[in-house]
């Protein structure tokens, strides 16, 4: 079976949309570090959008920083793929022509410095989750003594981190009497633009103290908040696909219809008009104050996703939207946005009854298959942001935490390693190690939950001695292990 490609895109289905700009006249403005499928179904298509303006320069040019597979499977392709928008039994298919190939950092750092150097580049975008910023997850700084970091510290020529990257190809642009790139963080971080600010800052003034004033002052490092359900690809959806096609496709991806990316309108230099209505139809906002819209989307999508990913996995539910067909979920999901939105002062446009409702729709489409341990992932990373900064809120106003505690309860339960009937699995999180030596060195619940609460790269010392939180978490985690996830959950969302 031949693979999609430039030359063979004429033969696609009629109702297959496919780019219709000339590729070969479009610049690379844009180099994407981190090209997993987030980033195909969200940014690709919003510059692919500002190709099919007219504006032609806004390729983009992706990175790997781990492995080759995305080069492996979009090169190939003359970097070309399918995005495939399921609703229910509506599904609509787009082949996005903006990406200008991938790269391998690890592979060839001196070539990504250098792509990112070039003088077409305006914009550096990033999804390398929370753990690829090299950040303490309680207090934001550089990972100093992190092993990669240490090495870009000792080497910039030939970087490993995504900070390093970014510092390397400023550096190079800065010598070569260019102005600075614009980076923009599109992972589900708190203040993300400005923690990679402070994690690159701190980095080049190690470094060379004059680079670190100059991207103080030079660069800019929006805040955005960036938000559509991308389930994992399985090789079942590429079948699929290629019966569909004709051609088969490795780089596809899969997403809801829903797509939204609010983004502080801070620029060092060039961009596209993001201003413009036919941007704003496909979810892109430009604003002052990103804030307010990354908190309701945290503690409301991703605390409520989290929750249902550790409450649905340990019960056995493989895919989200199964889960939330269960009566005492569903309840215990609308008990912990009941307990969210009192945190959030939603910005104007945001109307929280309309956004629950819209969100709980969005977690019942069938046709995503999106899976419970594909959110599970990297938990330590994203509890602090997700549910336990809601927490502290609460907490601090003198109101309860019942549902938000089921979740942080049903995180503890997943390190565990073990569901409920069971079935034995890996639990995928940069911390998975140290949290198997603490379960292991615990002799009953209270010492588990007390041993989980020590590590402080998730839990902030305040907060893990805060009573209140302790009865409110111990209770949850006993009731889990008591009448297991369904009913804890029914029992959580009275």
């Amino acid at each position: 079976m031949s693979r999609l490609s430039e030359e063979g895109l004429s033969r696609l289905p009629a109702d297959v949309a496919v780019p219709g700009y000339d590729r070969a006249q479009v610049k690379t403005g844009v180099v994407h570090l981190g090209v997993g499928a987030f980033h195909r179904a969200h940014q690709a298509v919003v510059f692919d959008d500002a190709l099919a303006s007219g504006d032609l320069r806004w390729g983009v040019l992706g990175a790997s920083l781990r492995s080759p597979g995305v080069r492996d499977q979009l090169n190939p392709q003359d970097g070309l793929y399918t995005l495939v928008v399921r609703d229910g039994s509506d599904e609509r298919l787009r082949v996005i022509g903006a990406g200008r190939g991938v790269l391998v950092g690890p592979e060839d750092p001196a070539a990504l410095v250098a792509a990112m150097a070039d003088a077409d580049v305006h914009i550096v975008t990033l999804t390398v989750t929370e753990k690829g910023y090299r950040l303490d997850p309680a207090t934001g700084d550089l990972l100093m003594d992190d092993a990669d970091v240490a090495a870009d510290l000792a080497d910039i020529s030939a970087p490993r981190t995504a900070p390093g990257f970014i510092v390397a190809a400023l550096r190079a642009r800065r010598a070569a009497g260019l102005k600075p790139f614009t980076v923009i963080s599109c992972d589900n971080l708190p203040h993300n633009g400005k923690r990679i600010r402070a994690g690159v800052i701190a980095m080049a003034r190690r470094i060379d103290p004059s680079l670190a004033d100059w991207i103080e002052a030079e660069g800019a490092f929006p805040q955005t908040m960036i938000d559509r359900i991308v389930p994992a690809t399985i090789p079942e959806d590429i079948a699929r696909l290629t019966d569909r096609l004709g051609v088969e496709d490795q780089g596809m991806v899969k997403a809801e219809p829903f797509t939204q990316w609010v983004i502080e309108d801070w620029f060092a230099g060039e961009r596209p008009d993001f201003a413009a209505p036919f941007f704003a139809r496909e979810g892109v906002q430009l604003t002052d104050a990103v804030e307010p819209w990354e908190d309701a989307k945290l503690r409301l999508l991703n605390g409520a996703h989290s929750a249902i990913a550790y409450l649905g996995a340990l019960s056995g539910h493989e895919h989200v939207h199964e889960a939330v067909a269960v009566p005492a979920f569903r309840a215990c999901i609308e008990a912990l946005w009941d307990e969210a939105q009192t945190t959030l002062d939603p910005p104007p446009g945001l109307e929280i009854a309309a956004y629950r409702e819209a969100l709980m729709a969005r977690f019942s489409n069938a046709a995503l298959m999106h899976r419970t341990r594909q959110i599970a992932m990297d938990g330590s990373q994203k509890l602090p942001q997700r549910l336990l900064a809601g927490v502290a809120e609460r907490l601090a106003a003198g109101q309860g935490i019942k549902a938000m505690a089921m979740g942080v309860a049903a995180w503890m339960k997943w390190q565990s390693g073990v569901t409920e009937s069971g079935e034995a699995f890996v639990v995928d999180d940069p911390l998975a190690g140290r949290t198997a030596e603490l379960l292991a060195g615990a002799d009953n619940d209270q010492d588990r939950i007390s041993a989980l609460l020590s590590l402080s790269a998730v839990f902030p010392p305040a907060l893990a001695a805060d009573d209140r939180f302790i009865a409110a978490v111990t209770g949850a985690y006993l009731s889990l292990g008591r009448n297991g996830a369904v009913e804890a959950a029914r029992l959580a969302g009275e």
